[in-house]
């Protein structure tokens, strides 16, 4: 598996009048494999390339271009005693507060020892680390083609409709083509139109809104109301708009403290309906399917969620785990059935605690040595007959180091982290006191390494470059 820049960049060749053609690069792995560079002659090239009605330019040399292509099979395994002699010094900062560890080869027979490791075992609040744990509950419970939908059904009563929540959180007001936040989002405009389809001739009088899916409290304990505002959570309710944001395109922007009736009353303007004649209930018993919306499927949500850290798309694949294994779908229900669907996959759980799906409580403890196994499962080699990589979207969602999503103002370039911009790939965790980092490193020899790296009581802003450079080393080192 390679781990790299994604294929389809594109060049610009300027014009002898100061204009740009984007000319789509064609990776020639002969030319590039053999060190040369690639002549582009114009207008020949550019002709054969359908661009048409441009000027002569001159020959352009081209130094080869990185490729998108698997690691070697062969790469050298590095030693205990090597990655010892470079994580161990690191390992004492004072500045790590309480510290655990682990550094996987995730080539190694599953069970194998880790490469490196310190007080694997020791339960350390995670923050959103804990996110890679409800991830791969999802991706082995559910099935990575599924969607989340909201519906509309018909009312007990003459041009009464019922808005029933799916736990959807990618649900979109916004018009076409325009996006938010989440990929592919499912659309307020698709459910209206879907009605009105259904119900040509009838005036709709009334809405009722269904928010029986999930049972419990709003928020989670642990959680702190203030992160409502400060853009971090909103109250998990099955039907919203965009996570709850206020601003819809805004990430970390600040969420709403009543996301269901935020998105009931848009329902109800968008289909013409008083707002006052909105009421709370349930469908009727085998009721009429009016309109139905779908989000991206389960595995793009993954990659979101593990790029973004986004807390309110962890928690509802928390609760559909719990629906999924037929069990309680509410905060509770949702992080024990995560650990369940883990235990059954064969991860050892012990010493792992969780009261919420997004780490974003500090009640959640989990021992290095489960992250790592997750990861390292995640990111195994495969081949023909070794089955479907059910787990692999948690890593094709890690963010890049110096990248993008929550790795993109870390590892800074003039730091001693600079060595693992763009070759460190990792899930963050961010608390008060609570600092974490797990992914995977390229190291100098070529070989896939996990890491798994946690950091409590002591400032993110002092624990954090030092967990940084950890992952850098690793980078740096052929540790043999």
């Amino acid at each position: 598996m390679g781990l790299g820049r994604r294929i389809g960049d594109t060049l610009r060749l300027p014009t002898r009048r100061g204009r740009a053609i984007l000319v789509v690069l064609v990776v020639l792995a002969l030319a590039a494999a053999g060190g040369g560079a690639v002549a582009l002659q114009s207008p020949k090239l550019l002709a054969a390339l359908g661009v048409k009605g441009a000027s002569p330019v001159d020959a352009v040399m081209l130094a080869p271009v990185p490729q998108l292509a698997a690691l070697s099979a062969t790469a050298p395994t590095p030693s205990a005693a090597g990655i010892a002699s470079v994580v161990d010094p690191l390992s004492r900062e004072r500045a790590l507060g309480q510290f655990a560890g682990v550094v996987v080869d995730p080539a190694a027979q599953r069970g194998a020892a880790p490469l490196w490791q310190l007080s694997p075992e020791k339960p350390l609040a995670p923050g959103s680390t804990a996110k890679v744990l409800t991830s791969a509950a999802a991706l082995l419970t559910l099935d990575a083609t599924d969607r989340l939908s909201t519906k509309v059904v018909a009312g007990s009563e003459p041009g009464q409709v019922v808005l029933v929540g799916g736990g959807d959180p990618t649900l979109t007001a916004l018009a076409a083509p325009k996006v938010g936040t989440y990929p592919d989002p499912s659309r307020l405009d698709d459910l209206v139109a879907g009605v009105r389809k259904s119900l040509p001739n009838q005036k709709i009088i009334s809405i009722v809104v269904d928010n029986s899916l999930w049972t419990g409290p709003l928020l989670a304990p642990g959680w702190d109301p203030a992160d409502v505002g400060a853009g971090n959570i909103t109250p998990m309710v099955p039907l919203m708009l965009d996570g709850g944001r206020a601003d819809p395109t805004l990430q970390d922007g600040p969420r709403v403290g009543d996301p269901s009736g935020d998105a009931s009353k848009a329902f109800a303007r968008k289909l013409g309906v008083p707002t006052s004649a909105i009421t709370k209930g349930t469908a009727p018993p085998n009721a009429k399917k009016l309109a139905e919306v779908v989000s991206a499927p389960v595995s793009a949500l993954v990659e979101h969620l593990m790029t973004t850290s986004d807390n309110v798309l962890a928690e509802t694949l928390a609760r559909d785990v719990a629906l999924s294994r037929q069990a309680d779908p509410s905060f509770a229900g949702g992080s024990q059935q995560v650990l369940a669907a883990l235990s059954q996959a064969g991860f050892d759980v012990a010493g792992a605690t969780m009261v919420d799906g997004s780490g974003l409580s500090t009640s959640d403890r989990i021992p290095p040595r489960l992250l790592g196994a997750i990861l390292g499962a995640a990111a195994a080699p495969t081949g023909p007959g070794q089955g479907v990589e059910f787990l692999r979207p948690i890593v094709s969602g890690l963010p890049v180091a110096g990248g993008d999503g929550t790795l993109d103002d870390r590892f800074d370039t003039t730091g001693a982290a600079a060595a693992g911009r763009g070759v460190v790939r990792a899930k963050t965790g961010t608390l008060t006191g609570v600092s974490a980092l797990a992914g995977v490193v390229t190291d100098a020899d070529g070989r896939l390494l996990v890491f798994a790296l946690m950091s409590n009581g002591q400032s993110p802003a002092l624990s954090r470059p030092k967990l940084d450079g950890i992952a850098a080393a690793l980078s740096r080192c052929g540790c043999r």
